[in-house]
């Protein structure tokens, strides 16, 4: 247990003192008593402390139980005031997911109503809305190139205006969109560190060491793409990086393997979902591949993604226990000492 004002804790010495100077009092007051009780033995009587709560010890007992009751309930107060804290295991949601999405310009084809495009966004913003706070939510944008468009949050607003400003581009590079994923995890996991406007050359990156597959739990990416790759690197191969770093890789198949003809620049282009590729990529890194068929069907796929439920250690501020804990144990030896002794102790 931790103690946010300690120096209250100094008070403690109070209370022996306080005890010593009750019973000086109480001391008196028997002497008192004792030089005027010349009648019918009420001197013994009130030298013994038993008065009207009886005699032996169970009149000890009803004399003493009041102000044991008191002084623990003042020590206990002066606890509360120095705010006490408790390491307690929580269970709680946790997790980063990265959303890369496909802004390929087969994007736009309206085999999944209205567009791939749209019908993607719409699933993924139901899903960023039903999380709870300890998720935080980044959005990668990738075609040729992949590009963080929003680096990890558990600010929902941002993150679903992230996702509404995503529109189709040019070509697609898978691989481009995993590594680009990697990296906001990375940042992710560092904190604010990160000197972004530094003239120095940083440390080369050691490569990473294997790990089991989907290791790192608590981080998964989701993959939104129809999954035609036309543009290095082998999105094969960054996916075994992704699981030599145990991150887990969602694969969504967006569109159908029939596909559909899409006009781009006055050219007519057949595009159609490669789910072979996908499924490769979930399997390598211990993720699973979804087909999204519809729209229904893409939005229920983001039941299946679990975020870890883990159990945290925190620090709770325990001072409303332990006041309340003093207030209750006053009362009670208040309560005792008016029935068994007609006053306060």
């Amino acid at each position: 247990m931790t103690f946010i004002w300690p120096q209250a804790l100094l008070l403690l010495i109070l209370v022996p003192l306080g005890i010593l100077a009750w019973r000086w009092i109480d001391r008196r007051q028997r002497q008192k008593v004792a030089a005027f009780g010349q009648l019918g033995g009420s001197a013994a009587v009130a030298a013994s402390g038993a008065g009207s709560t009886g005699s032996g010890r169970f009149g000890r007992f009803r004399w003493r139980l009041p102000a044991f009751l008191y002084i623990v309930g003042i020590s206990v107060l002066v606890f509360a005031l120095a705010r006490p804290q408790g390491t307690v295991d929580v269970p709680r949601q946790e997790g980063t997911v990265i959303l890369a999405f496909d802004v390929s310009g087969s994007m736009a084809a309206t085999d999944l109503l209205p567009t791939r495009m749209a019908a993607a966004k719409a699933a993924a913003i139901d899903f960023v809305q039903r999380q709870p706070s300890s998720v935080v939510i980044g959005v990668i944008a990738f075609s040729d190139s992949g590009i963080s468009v929003q680096q990890p949050s558990n600010d929902q607003d941002t993150v679903v205006a992230a996702i509404n400003r995503l529109t189709p581009q040019k070509g697609t590079s898978v691989g481009q969109g995993i590594a680009a994923s990697l990296k906001a995890i990375q940042v992710q996991l560092a904190g604010p560190t990160v000197n972004y406007y530094s003239n120095k050359s940083p440390a080369p990156t050691a490569s990473p060491t294997p790990v089991p597959t989907g290791y790192h739990a608590p981080a998964v990416i989701v993959l939104l793409t129809d999954g035609e790759n036309n543009e290095n690197p082998d999105p094969v191969t960054v996916a075994q990086t992704a699981a030599d770093q145990g991150v887990r890789i969602y694969t969504v198949g967006i569109g159908s393997a029939a596909g559909t003809n899409l006009d781009l620049n006055g050219f007519q282009v057949h595009t159609e979902l490669d789910a072979a590729s996908l499924q490769q990529i979930a399997q390598v890194t211990g993720g699973t591949y979804y087909a999204a068929d519809d729209a229904a069907s893409l939005k229920s796929i983001y039941d299946n993604l679990d975020t870890q439920l883990i159990v945290k250690a925190e620090n709770i501020e325990l001072t409303a226990l332990f006041a309340g804990a003093g207030i209750l144990l006053l009362v009670l030896g208040g309560a005792l000492s008016l029935v068994w002794l007609g006053r306060l102790p």
